[in-house]
């Protein structure tokens, strides 16, 4: 298909009856370094969790929803360590997406080497649907793409399994 036909993110998890899983492989993905909240986080801004209405967004909505309609919601990041800065950012802000019921978990690197890995992000939804991800080399988002490609799914799958049976649970890991 082409990105002009590529559902929403909202529109995906919506079309979830089972699952939604979710691969990042990047140590980091475009920001903007001068404003915006990881310049926020850079300057040393936290969230508190007890402060939910600070950092509570439609994205969560959206994952409490999924999950409210019995859909498991896994999240998995390969990352190098020691990790980037921006992998710091994402993990302190990780707690949000658990309270909202997904599931995540961090695979250092080289505990990925042996894994056949698709070549971009994704998320596979009920085993079958994949939106892959692109980005260009410096982050920047380079579009989605969807495919039904049977053989594609199973990779992606395959991969998902694989590397969420190695992670460390988002609770028990230690940045490094």
């Amino acid at each position: 298909m082409s990105s002009s036909s590529v559902p929403t993110f909202v529109e995906l998890l919506r079309s979830a009856e089972h699952s939604a899983v979710h691969l990042e492989m990047r140590d980091s993905y475009a920001v903007d370094y001068e404003k915006g909240p990881f310049a926020d986080w850079r300057a040393g801004h936290r969230h508190a969790p007890a402060d939910r209405a600070s950092w509570w967004r439609p994205w969560l909505d959206l994952i409490v929803e999924t999950v409210g309609r019995g859909v498991a919601v896994r999240r998995a990041r390969i990352v190098s360590e020691p990790v980037s800065e921006y992998t710091r950012f994402l993990y302190d802000g990780t707690f949000t997406n658990v309270a909202a019921g997904e599931q995540v978990r961090w695979l250092p690197r080289r505990r990925a080497s042996d894994i056949a890995l698709p070549g971009n992000d994704f998320w596979l939804i009920d085993g079958r649907l994949v939106r892959w991800n692109h980005f260009s080399g410096n982050g920047q988002s380079g579009g989605g793409e969807i495919s039904e490609d049977p053989a594609a799914a199973r990779l992606c799958a395959a991969a998902f399994d694989k590397v969420w049976e190695r992670g460390v649970p988002h609770e028990r890991y230690e940045i490094r």
